[in-house]
């Protein structure tokens, strides 16, 4: 069986971290989140991957390869137009001549429940029961089958949800040909499936018991700390002398961990990284490769990616600092709003009451500058000494 995934989309609700790189591969727990999907459907016995690519697709191609890495044979197919699901389905029937998996590939499922679903052997979607289904598809279903799927609707009539993974048969390449454009301009899988529905060809569900979905910058906070609460302790790196490390932490090779440092885990650092000496990292934080945490530094429940520095006498708490970042000394975060309620960003409630930043690539800042709560800062851009940011910020913008 081979499992087709999802992966040409912008994610354009992940701005700022998707200016530069598709939305699969923004990074939890050490890992891009395309690569946490990869791993679940292999452990559910699934070896053969078809990765339909298309927005930065060769940041995907260069990371994955031919999927040597992970005993995998991949295949990669490309959506130059983003012209909907079903229309990314289409261009997989020269490959599919059998069931398939098809997965979303910014959600992360685990391979039980992905076992479960291709075990039934007939057309079947994963459905997940959430208490808020704003902006998600809700589906309708009786005597275990699905009667009717709906996009966004004001009044849903469940609170059940399509999580975005599905056994396939070849049926559906009939129904996608048969589908029309959506009012988006899109040929829609939702519809395409709907089509199946109405010619009387079942639609099984199953329902799905973990289901790690990222839609908005400050989700994958949250996403990090659970996939992080699963990961085993690793040291491959070296640990100097008066260096405390307390509960789960995994450290990359070539890391060092200087004397005066103290972790607290669940803690993934990544390889060839310098931490310390006398920083503190607190739970839920991961740290990407080749980064500098320096003295007098404390992180808290962050993503820090590759190739960034916080050198000196920083704070950073629920944040994610984009690749090739740079902080001055004394650069602080504000994660929390005086008056203790939800932080917004822009005119949404991120239903968080911690808060800090989200940083773009390469984003740059002047010594004791501060970054406001909720403050979205785009690739490339320089904040200088002693400014403050605050709000949604463009890319390569300079603020002084």
């Amino acid at each position: 069986m081979k499992a087709v995934i999802l992966a040409a989309g912008e994610g354009k609700r992940m701005h700022p971290l998707t200016y530069t790189r598709p939305k699969v591969m923004v990074p939890l727990a050490g890992k891009p989140i395309l690569e946490h999907v990869l791993l679940e459907i292999k452990q559910a016995g699934i070896n053969d991957f078809v990765f339909i690519v298309g927005y930065y697709d060769q940041a995907i191609r260069d990371y994955f390869g031919n999927g040597e890495r992970w005993n995998v044979n991949l295949t990669f197919l490309t959506q130059r137009k983003q012209l909907g699901t079903a229309d990314a389905v289409r261009t997989t029937s020269s490959l599919i001549d059998d069931n398939f998996l098809l997965v979303n590939g910014d959600a992360v499922v685990k391979g039980g429940d992905i076992s479960r679903i291709v075990a039934t052997g007939e057309n079947t979607m994963g459905l997940v029961q959430l208490d808020d289904t704003t902006d998600m598809g809700v589906v309708e279903v009786d005597q275990g089958k699905v009667l009717r799927i709906h996009e966004k609707v004001e009044k849903p009539p469940s609170n059940l949800i399509n999580a975005g993974v599905y056994l396939l048969t070849p049926e559906i390449f009939s129904a996608i040909s048969s589908t029309p454009k959506s009012p988006r301009g899109e040929y829609e899988l939702t519809d395409s499936l709907q089509l199946l529905i109405q010619n009387n060809i079942p639609l099984r569900y199953e329902m799905i018991g973990t289901w790690i979905n990222v839609s908005y910058p400050w989700d994958a906070l949250q996403a990090n700390e659970d996939l992080l609460a699963e990961m085993e302790p690793v040291n491959d790196g070296t640990v100097e002398n008066n260096a405390v490390l307390n509960g789960t932490i995994s450290i990359g090779a070539g890391t060092v961990i200087r004397s005066g440092s103290y972790i607290n885990g669940p803690v993934i650092i990544g390889e060839n990284c310098e931490i310390g000496p006398n920083c503190f990292i607190r739970p839920s934080t991961a740290i990407g490769d080749r980064c500098h945490i320096g003295a007098s530094v404390e992180i808290k429940n962050s993503i820090i990616m590759s190739d960034s520095k916080v050198p000196h006498h920083n704070y950073i708490g629920d944040s994610i600092i984009g690749e090739d970042c740079n902080l001055g000394s004394g650069t602080k975060v504000a994660n929390l709003r005086l008056d203790k309620k939800n932080v917004r960003v822009g005119d949404i409630d991120t239903g968080r009451r911690k808060l800090g930043v989200i940083l773009g690539d390469r984003v740059q800042t002047g010594i004791n500058s501060c970054l406001n709560v909720g403050c979205c800062i785009g690739n490339d851009s320089y904040i200088g000494p002693g400014a403050v940011a605050s709000g949604m910020i463009r890319p390569k913008a300079k603020i002084f």
